[in-house]
């Protein structure tokens, strides 16, 4: 069962558990409104990411209760951190779904930041329950980035290792790539996956004209296959959206601010 407990901001602790037994922790912006938004952290992020809290803030302030929540093996979740996992994280999203939904919340949009819209757009790909999908600088081709953060010959350090340690400046080690999980990722598919987004999605692409660690070209690529797909690129942003934090919330609100009124237009 899923628990809450109130603290002193008026944001509310919702620990859900995934398929796998783990505990998901989350923060809940609770408005009066039962419609609510999902946001997914990127890759070795977490819940109080900038960008997580300031699109959480902003959606709550415009009168939609939001959910920003830790992947399992990140932030306060249980499991342990692993490199790849996307399909994982997909599932641990559902998790998170269905518990809003079986509280009779109606998930308005899911949002993902960098690996994060990776997971967004994974999900609208399987299940078609979700009308609304915002990708911020999500990775096109999950082949490309690996030599930029593991090096070159990846995979035949792995298959002589058994696995590689990924360490910071200090020497520890930061987390571990096992070859399992380096194919998992390189056989992540977006663009098989985009193809089977339904065309009833309404699907926003972020994109900053500055990302050094995934290419703006990327958001591009996604526009020609995504069937309902719209493109936002911010000059000068990068990765972080450091000095655009305020342009990115506008614009994502916005898009899901028409979303929701042309959904309740037709449903009325």
């Amino acid at each position: 069962m899923a628990m809450a407990t109130q603290n002193p901001v008026g944001q509310k602790k919702v620990i859900i558990p995934n398929k796998y037994g783990e505990k998901l922790v989350g923060i809940l912006h609770e408005t009066e409104s039962p419609d609510i938004v999902i946001l997914c952290h990127g890759f070795r992020s977490t819940k109080e990411d900038d960008t997580m809290v300031n699109l959480a803030a902003a959606l709550e302030n415009g009168g939609f209760s939001a959910f920003r929540f830790d992947f399992a093996g990140n932030g306060e979740s249980e499991g342990s951190f692993q490199f790849g996992n996307y399909w994982r994280e997909t599932d641990d999203l559902r998790s998170v779904i269905q518990h809003f939904s079986e509280a009779n919340r109606t998930i308005r949009a899911i949002i993902g930041h960098s690996k994060g819209g990776n997971i967004v757009l994974l999900y609208a790909s399987k299940y078609h329950d979700i009308s609304t999908v915002v990708n911020v600088s999500g990775r096109y081709d999950l082949t490309e980035g690996i030599v930029e953060r593991l090096g070159k010959d990846v995979m035949q350090r792995i298959k002589e290792a058994g696995f590689i340690d990924v360490k910071n400046k200090t020497g520890s080690v930061n987390f571990r790539v096992t070859e399992e999980s380096l194919l998992e990722r390189l056989s992540t598919d977006m663009h098989e996956a985009c193809l089977h987004i339904s065309k009833e999605c309404r699907v926003l692409t972020v994109h900053g004209t500055e990302d050094q660690i995934i290419s703006s070209s990327d958001a591009v690529k996604f526009s020609k296959i995504i069937p309902n797909h719209k493109l936002h690129i911010i000059e000068g942003c990068d990765h972080g959206y450091t000095h655009y934090q305020g342009d990115l919330v506008s614009v994502v609100l916005d898009f899901i601010k028409g979303a929701s009124s042309a959904q309740q237009g037709s449903t009325s």
